[in-house]
């Protein structure tokens, strides 16, 4: 399966940099899936979940509070103000993301109201983790 180059990028530095095969993204119009070799298009997000699906099948979860994305047929760029990624080593660091996390959902809660979406789908991440 094709790969294409994904980066998430915030005003703080680097989220996530690497090869990935396919990525969905919270658009304003809804959900949408990035592969490979996918036409051009630059688009704004949404508050949600970003799912990354890794080389090796893993799908990694990063919530992000909006931003846009510039994609075209060999990489996907992702400039968001503020995002978090779902991801350790071992529980205390999922617990910390998870903490982290609903931080940035309540600083953006009062401004989206898909919010209680988000935060099902994060705790649906990280039962998966657990």
């Amino acid at each position: 399966m094709d790969t294409f180059k994904l980066e998430i990028l915030t005003p703080n530095g680097e989220i996530f940099n690497g090869e990935v095969l396919n990525v969905v993204l919270p658009g304003e119009e809804g959900e949408f899936g990035v592969l490979a070799g996918h036409a051009s298009v630059t688009t704004l997000l949404e508050a949600g979940v970003v799912d990354v699906e890794k080389e090796d099948k893993s799908v990694e979860s990063i919530l992000i509070n909006w931003g846009v994305a510039q994609v075209d047929e060999e990489k996907v760029i992702i400039l968001v103000e503020g995002a978090v990624a779902i991801r350790g080593e071992n529980e205390n660091e999922i617990a910390d993301a998870l903490e982290e996390a609903k931080k940035l959902i309540s600083d953006i809660a009062d401004a989206n109201p898909a919010i209680a979406s988000v935060s099902a789908k994060i705790e649906s991440a990280a039962q998966g983790l657990l």
